[in-house]
């Protein structure tokens, strides 16, 4: 019998299991192969002329549309294609360039304020690192991991709204936070999907697997999805 101030032993705290795909392993190689198959070369929506271009409009994406930004960088970019252009450019001129987007003033100031970062830090030049870009105003993981995918060709995944949408609804990559969805999808894409996951998935949500009605009907993946309320015609 234990002393009466023996303290009583400590059950140990079970581990919380990683996020798992709901999909089997052949699945998430047939769901990827149609998405391929649908889209041999995907490609990201927003306008851009180089690396510099293509991060600014990236940070002017936020809660924005890619055809909204389209229409406010599309004479922007005819003037602007350099950090230095954008800091002489100044930001009151730079809000009448975008004012159409939300947020513009804030995501204004992050423009200029970024321009002069690179200027500063990195000779003009965007970082090809996450832990770089995300020192940059306006830039958090989605802003990089989509600048290192498009422009430097890293086989990142940018978690949106869309393919978080996607990941849980499907089954292939479930989670509660778009870092669970992201990390989850590292894990089970392919290696030779990886490079162009990001856009299959974010397409695949913008034009088909639509958040009010996806268009199950003519989805490539209806066999394999795990939605529950799918609608096949």
């Amino acid at each position: 019998m234990p002393a009466a101030n023996t303290p009583p032993k400590k059950t140990p705290a079970r581990r919380k299991r990683a996020p798992r795909s709901r999909l089997g392993k052949d699945e998430i190689e047939r769901f990827y192969a149609a998405l391929s198959s649908d889209r041999p070369a995907p490609e990201g929506e927003l306008h851009y002329v180089n690396s510099y271009t293509l991060l600014v409009a990236v940070v002017l994406s936020a809660q924005a549309t890619d055809v909204g930004v389209n229409k406010a960088t599309t004479p922007l970019f005819k003037v602007v294609q350099t950090p230095e252009q954008m800091v002489a450019l100044g930001e009151a001129k730079l809000r009448g360039y975008i004012k159409t987007i939300g947020l513009f003033n804030a995501k204004a100031k992050n423009v200029i304020a970024l321009s002069h970062m690179l200027i500063d830090e990195h000779n003009s030049q965007v970082p090809q690192d996450r832990e770089s870009l995300e020192k940059l105003p306006g830039v958090g993981r989605k802003t990089a991991n989509v600048v290192l995918n498009i422009a430097f060709g890293v086989p990142t995944i940018a978690v949106d709204t869309h393919l978080f949408r996607v990941g849980n609804r499907t089954g292939l990559a479930p989670g509660k936070t778009p870092l669970e969805v992201e990390l989850l999808l590292e894990r089970a894409t392919p290696d030779h999907y990886k490079l162009h996951a990001h856009h299959w998935l974010i397409l695949h949500g913008r034009y088909i697997c639509k958040a009010r009605k996806p268009d199950c009907p003519v989805c490539p993946v209806q066999d394999i999805c795990r939605f529950k309320d799918k609608v096949i015609a």
